[in-house]
């Protein structure tokens, strides 16, 4: 995966930021030996941060992956408090579940395995917090259903948005089979940079980071989410 920052810039912050003790640990150092996509380190430690202040009751991740995250947010709830967390991909799931089990969290989080697309819309909510981390060319077509389940004070936090800086440039610069990406990604950015119900900002770690909180209730527009 490409970075957004140097290389120089993005070892000082992960060798400086403490890592995460135990099992959880554990599980964050084998999935980094055997190249499985987690979040890096200094975006997990943003995740740490922000779910301090926050102190969710429910949060709700899209991308399961071998469960580091959920597992990681499941540390700052409040007592009570649940992930659910959906993935299609029994190859990582099966991981997953293993990794919750060692965890001792297996009546903390659930794991929905199927499309998000299919999921999302049947989800009642309302989450304290979101966490995206899914396939990057569906960001667009998730956030109308993400604006519904979050209530007002709500957190999205969206990573992987900036392609590596290629965001940056002209679609037709990139490489073809990437331009729909590309352009979905775009508009995801623009929505959310733009849309009255939010207060966002998009920082420029690991391979970028969208941070979301909803200040208004959510009134859906016709055609407003079009990939075009």
């Amino acid at each position: 995966m490409r970075y957004v920052t140097d290389d120089n810039l993005s070892s000082y912050l992960r060798i400086i930021q403490p890592k995460y003790d135990g099992v959880l640990g554990e599980i964050q150092e084998e999935a980094i030996e055997k190249q499985v996509p987690i979040v890096p380190h200094e975006v997990a430690r943003f995740l740490s941060t922000i779910l301090s202040i926050k102190m969710p009751k429910e949060v709700l991740e899209i991308g399961t992956a071998v469960g580091f995250s959920a597992s990681l947010i499941s540390g700052y709830l409040q007592e009570g408090g649940h992930v659910t967390t959906i993935d299609r991909y029994e190859l990582m799931l099966k991981d997953a579940r293993v990794n919750i089990k060692r965890m001792g969290l297996e009546d903390t989080i659930k794991i929905i395995e199927d499309d998000a697309a299919n999921v999302l819309p049947k989800l009642e909510g309302p989450y304290d917090v979101v966490f995206l981390d899914a396939a990057k060319g569906q960001y667009i077509q998730f956030l109308p259903h993400i604006l519904r389940l979050l209530p007002i004070g709500g957190i999205l936090i969206a990573d992987d948005v900036l392609q590596g800086g290629d965001i940056a440039r002209s679609r037709f610069t990139v490489p073809r089979r990437q331009r729909t990406i590309h352009k979905r990604m775009r508009n995801f950015l623009w929505d959310i940079s733009h849309l009255d119900c939010l207060e966002s900002c998009i920082i420029p770690m690991g391979d970028g980071v969208v941070m979301c909180c909803k200040t208004k209730e959510y009134v859906p527009k016709e055609g407003e989410f079009s990939d075009d």
